[in-house]
């Protein structure tokens, strides 16, 4: 099997994995994620309501991913010091809250600071997931798990994209959040249950937060795997949230429609994540980077020049196998940037991809309202492309390195 020649841990205990644990994370990661993506597919019905552009109206998306990456840094050393399982699991309470303010909002200010205190919330749920992951398996099997994470994250952006629209359309956008809301409560009222079960981390002298920041970006490996997850969230992220009213205003496709449209991308994310075993197997890590920035380029590039909506359909379809492709690899190697700050180190992770999620949106709205949502698609394509071939051949230096040691 082709995977990195990396250091394994040898802290790390042999027992069998939680499944029934890894089913409750992976469904509150599921709510984590409709959350960040609910609002993609009901752009046009916030900013019919509240009078507003597309670019506002964007504030929804980007406020959240803002959040998201900021309080990283404050969730990763919590869970490190008092048990990632708990404090998933009031995270994921805490987003009820947020959702609930969404659902009664008067304003797209209120919106915005709703979605702003949601984000902040969901920010302990899905790197902390990915910590505890790390901790549970070994670096060998850890992509194949991770892959499975995936399948419950895709899934929730299915969901969100496609039933935001939908419901903002046949109900009021308000009710989705009410929905949310709803998903929140029983998957983290469960989760917080059964980690009265879970042992507190014995206490210890880990570090300041900014020390344990500085001890993960001291590796040179750290910085780069961080680099380019903050690149890859800049681009495709960012072009991701402008598909459904691309759409919407290109084609004049209804809303839901739009939606079950960019559905597809997590369709094919969760096609890459019933195959990944093997995909990794037969192309290896470097092979998964080099083809998800080939297809992540034909597919936003489709998007950009397609003479009718048909196009977007595979191509949808072939960006969220691409996306995920190179991004779970990203995941598996932020997993061993730094063993002893594991939570300290995926949040890290999370912080910048979310970082650059927000800082490509913002950018992307002032270019939609200045241009045209093809010029978008097309600066992603030509950028994602570059990307994957850039981090292949970085994979393949580190590894050497780390052989020649």
């Amino acid at each position: 099997m082709k995977v990195s020649a990396v250091q394994s841990d040898s802290t790390l205990s042999v027992r069998p994995l939680d499944s029934r644990t890894l089913w409750l994370l992976g469904a509150c990661a599921f709510a984590s994620m409709a959350s960040m993506r609910i609002c993609d597919a009901m752009l046009p019905s916030l900013t019919a309501e509240f009078s507003a552009t597309t670019g506002q109206g964007a504030r929804t998306i980007s406020g959240f991913a803002l959040a998201y990456g900021v309080l990283q840094l404050f969730y990763g050393p919590l869970g490190d010091r008092y048990g990632k399982v708990r404090v998933i699991g009031f995270a994921t309470l805490a987003c009820t809250i947020g959702s609930a303010a969404a659902a009664l909002s008067p304003t797209l200010d209120w919106l915005v600071v709703s979605r702003i205190l949601s984000g902040a919330a969901a920010a302990g749920i899905i790197p902390l997931t990915m910590a505890w992951i790390g901790d549970s398996v070994a670096y060998e099997g850890r992509q194949e798990v991770l892959a499975k994470l995936l399948g419950a994250t895709v899934f929730g952006m299915i969901c969100g994209q496609w039933l935001g629209g939908l419901v903002a359309e046949k109900l009021s956008w308000r009710a989705a959040f009410v929905m949310l809301a709803a998903i929140f409560l029983i998957s983290g009222a469960m989760l917080a249950k059964r980690a009265r079960g879970f042992a507190t981390p014995a206490p210890g002298d880990m570090g300041s937060v900014p020390r344990r920041v500085l001890d993960v970006l001291a590796q040179p490996w750290a910085r780069t795997v961080l680099l380019v997850t903050c690149i890859e969230g800049a681009l495709a992220f960012s072009a991701l949230a402008f598909i459904p009213s691309h759409l919407h205003a290109s084609f004049n496709l209804s809303m839901p429609t739009a939606g079950a449209v960019v559905a597809l991308y997590g369709i094919g994310g969760l096609f890459y994540s019933r195959c990944a075993r093997t995909l990794l197997r037969r192309f290896g890590e470097t092979g998964l980077a080099t083809i998800g920035g080939v297809c992540l380029g034909i597919a936003f590039g489709t998007i950009a020049f397609s003479p009718s909506w048909q196009w977007t359909l595979p191509a949808c379809l072939l960006a969220g196998f691409g996306f995920y492709a190179m991004h779970n690899t990203l995941q598996t190697h932020a997993t061993q940037m730094a063993p002893a700050v594991r939570g300290t180190a995926v949040s890290l992770f999370a912080c910048v991809l979310f970082f650059g999620q927000s800082l490509g949106v913002l950018l992307a709205a002032w270019v939609v309202d200045a241009m045209s949502s093809s010029t978008v698609f097309a600066f992603s394509a030509i950028g994602l492309l570059l990307l994957g071939g850039a981090f292949a051949s970085l994979i393949r230096q580190h590894n050497r390195r780390l052989r020649g040691a």
